[in-house]
């Protein structure tokens, strides 16, 4: 990393990766509890999973309005908002009198939760070059994967030492007003650190999107918020965007399916193969933490080599894997299989960390990026969120061998668009500052 590149990441710790971090860890803490909470209130299995699944449901419905949110207001004030809001869910989900309430809330924690990452997502795209777009972005990831990991563990600890499930709720509250006091005390984002003009010198414009905005990179920073004018607002961007969208932004959306299916397939596959709960859960650990290790070297690989250097292997892994993994359930040693695919899978997702934020930000308009990137993680999210009903639907109706192998295709076909879309619509790094 360049001298450059790294005072500017340092310079992002208490505003973006400090933020990050504290509030990944407090919904890591509460994410596991849910399903507990949701019993003590009487729900069954199914109702607590479909109490679960509200968590995502909230994440994108947040996603368009989270962009309008900072096109207005900025990025600092709309962090600080997903915050308050988080605050909100959190409460609410501590005095909850029923299973309805209890829903809204974790419905509002996964709405705070869009708004939150989007004002990060949007930040990193206006103030960082071309240059290391991808370390800050697989670093931004990765900060959100620490603080995921770490999570449950803290949960588990609380819940040794105070026995109450909704210790991790209190837990989750600190952390919220941790993460609003640095977002508002710290440096300011908008003037700390200077926005680099956008133009063509800095990324190609998505065919069929003209951005008029665009001028040439004078060289000379600017600071302060991105400018108000000449906003399109959410729905006319959408439209204006809607070739990179449906093209490149449907790519996305197949690595996002693929890396959730990933987290429902393995636990199950080692269910029905008879596996314990302890081997399981170390199979899916080793595989987690192979995926830990590797969010930094994504960055590397995509800024140092293009985009698609990072997105095409990763596609390959998983979607091969997947595909050779669903050839094993009954053959001799599967589960070795199992654990050799788990790591495979792992190391596919590792080499993935950061490459759904870094294209997003390769593909915003230069001068107000927030209501393309509401659409943009739309879409992702939408395809994690239909990936394990996918799964679930396909092992109802034939096996779970053939839900397995159906996401191997998935991921092969997204490998394919990544191939055709990426050199269309993604710009070449600059490597004189890697």
């Amino acid at each position: 990393m360049s001298d450059r590149a790294g005072s500017v990441l340092l310079r992002f710790a208490p505003m973006i990766y400090g933020p990050t971090v504290l509030f990944a860890l407090g919904e890591g803490a509460v994410i596991p509890l849910i399903p507990v909470l949701a019993a003590q209130l009487g729900a069954d299995i199914a109702q607590a999973a479909l109490i679960t699944s509200f968590l995502v449901v909230g994440q994108l419905c947040g996603n368009i309005p989270a962009g309008w949110t900072v096109g207005r207001f900025g990025e600092r004030i709309t962090m600080a908002i997903g915050g308050a809001l988080g605050l909100v869910g959190a409460g609410t989900m501590l005095v909850a009198p029923s299973t309805a309430v209890l829903a809204l809330a974790v419905f509002v924690v996964g709405f705070c939760a869009a708004i939150f990452g989007l004002a990060r997502h949007s930040f990193m795209t206006t103030r960082v070059p071309l240059s290391f777009r991808a370390r800050s972005l697989s670093l931004l990831g990765g900060s959100f994967r620490f603080g995921m990991f770490l999570g449950p563990f803290v949960a588990a600890a609380l819940l040794a030492i105070v026995g109450d499930e909704r210790s991790a709720v209190w837990f989750f509250l600190g952390c919220l007003v941790a993460t609003i006091l640095l977002v508002l005390l710290g440096p300011d984002p908008e003037s700390a650190v200077p926005s680099p003009a956008r133009g063509p010198a800095a990324g190609r414009v998505p065919s069929g999107a003209a951005d008029e905005s665009a001028h040439e990179d004078s060289g000379e920073p600017v600071t302060g918020s991105i400018p108000t004018s000449d906003r399109a607002g959410v729905f006319r961007t959408m439209w204006r965007y809607r070739s990179v969208l449906s093209r490149l932004g449907l790519a996305a959306a197949s690595l996002s399916a693929v890396r959730s299916a990933r987290q429902v397939v393995l636990p199950i596959w080692g269910l029905s193969l008879g596996l314990d709960a302890q081997t399981i859960a170390l199979v899916v650990g080793i595989s987690g933490a192979i995926d830990f290790a590797l969010f930094y070297a994504s960055g590397q690989v995509m800024d140092r080599f293009g985009r698609l250097w990072a997105a095409l292997p990763a596609m390959i892994l998983m979607g091969g894997g997947f595909l050779a993994l669903s050839f094993t359930h009954d053959v001799d040693s599967a589960s070795m299989w199992f654990a050799m695919f788990a790591a495979v899978l792992g190391v596919g997702n590792g080499l993935s960390s950061g490459i759904l934020l870094t294209l997003g930000a390769d593909s915003a308009p230069r001068n107000d990026p927030a209501a393309f990137l509401g659409s943009w993680r739309t879409l992702t999210d939408a395809g994690g969120a239909v990936a394990p009903l996918i799964v679930s639907a396909l092992t109802a109706a034939v096996s779970l061998s053939v839900a397995t192998a159906a996401m191997g295709v998935i991921g092969i076909l997204g490998a394919a668009a990544f191939v055709r879309w990426v050199p269309r619509f993604v710009p070449r790094p600059a490597k004189d500052e890697t």
